[in-house]
């Protein structure tokens, strides 16, 4: 069977119990994957496109990636940090460096997605929901996938969406709430993969072959978040 190689940050990460009830999509994931399908998580937290390839994880992801399996590609949150270390500029290095993820899965005859960065947990003092956490990041995952003919799945729409309709009060309880509107609990985590889950069933084969045949996605409580 495939694996899926997931390269990301800590939104991602395939956490211990050292850091529970911070919970990683890569985890979540695994409630949604078909018999057989292994996920290979690599995303770190605080990394951003050029520090994961800086310190050769991608390097290292391809020793063992081969046909037929997936890289996920899913970064944003670091990249936009003033680090000389972390930072990408969206118009160009951000661009170039998503470039070397594809080409690196497409080398090795694996299927590359593109996966723009969840939103984070932003509300005003009135409760009122802010977008756009992430600037001109989640654009430049887009224009990149639509350049290179990756499919992009677009979690920061999807979680704006469902963010703005549950609310200031009810999302607390997806995050690691108070302090932190960035990382989730594992109810949220369990959420978010089940958006990034039915976007994989509406691509179709091969991508929707990753996904439980019975594909019970728990995702949006009842909102309509298209």
């Amino acid at each position: 069977m495939a694996a899926i190689f997931y390269a990301g940050d800590s939104t991602v990460k395939f956490n211990k119990a050292s850091t529970y009830p911070q919970t990683g999509i890569s985890q979540a994931m695994l409630l949604y994957l078909a018999d057989g399908v292994e996920m290979k998580s690599y995303a770190q937290n605080g990394r951003s496109t050029k520090s994961f390839l800086d310190e050769g994880r991608l390097a290292l992801m391809e020793k063992e990636m081969k046909e037929g399996d997936y890289l996920f590609i899913q970064f944003g949150h670091n990249d936009e940090k003033d680090d000389p270390a972390r930072h990408t500029d969206p118009d160009t290095t951000f661009k170039e460096n998503l470039m070397k993820f594809i080409q690196a899965a497409r080398e090795n005859g694996a299927y590359p997605v593109l996966i723009t960065p969840i939103a984070r947990r932003h509300f005003n003092d009135q409760g009122k929901f802010l977008p756009g956490s992430h600037g001109a990041y989640p654009e430049a995952v887009r224009q990149t996938g639509k350049e290179a003919g990756v499919p992009v799945i677009d979690l920061t729409a999807i979680t704006e969406t469902y963010l703005n309709a549950v609310g200031d009060l009810a999302s607390k309880a997806y995050f690691m709430w108070p302090g932190d509107n960035t990382h989730l609990k594992p109810e949220g985590a369990v959420i978010m993969a089940g958006f990034l889950s039915e976007e994989l069933r509406k691509l179709g084969s091969p991508y929707a072959d990753l996904l439980d045949s019975k594909n019970v996605v728990i995702e949006n409580q009842g909102l309509d978040v298209s």
